[in-house]
């Protein structure tokens, strides 16, 4: 396993752009994770304890629908952040997560970073303004998913 350090963060998408000693408070609280296809990361509801940047594999977001199987409505790849409810009371995920792929991720402990938000109020604007761009495009993924779900059922 490679040890996460604030170099190796520095080379993540996410966080690129960052100050070093941001990144060191990061590194800190990060280690490097395995998950095996098929594998769900964290299901809708559940409490959040950490987040992931990826470093390889993709993940499908998904939301369980009453009475059928979960439904993707995302997904995540190399480079995105798979996490963001860690942020926002309660700290509760908002959807599901499974491993579409291996993947390989950096995992951070979401009590220990919002302790370093809390210390550092530049810290914690910098990944809520990181975090917002990710959503936002969250947001209209999920949007075109819906409409070309809604067309489909439509035209059945």
């Amino acid at each position: 396993m490679m040890e996460i350090t604030a170099p190796v963060l520095a080379g993540q998408r996410f966080l690129h752009g960052m100050a070093a000693g941001q990144l060191d408070a990061l590194a800190a609280t990060a280690s490097e994770v395995m998950f095996p296809a098929g594998h769900r990361i964290f299901a809708d509801g559940g409490y959040v304890a950490k987040f992931w940047l990826l470093e390889s594999g993709h993940v499908a977001l998904d939301v369980q629908v009453p009475g059928e199987s979960p439904a993707v409505i995302a997904t995540a790849g190399i480079g995105e952040i798979l996490g963001w409810s860690w942020l926002v009371p309660p700290y509760q995920w908002a959807f599901g997560a499974v491993c579409v792929t291996r993947v390989k991720a950096i995992e951070f402990s979401a009590p220990a970073v919002r302790d370093r938000c809390a210390a550092d109020p530049a810290l914690a604007y910098e990944l809520t303004r990181r975090l917002f761009q990710v959503l936002a495009g969250r947001l209209q993924e999920t949007r075109a998913t819906l409409i070309a779900r809604s067309a489909a059922y439509e035209e059945a």
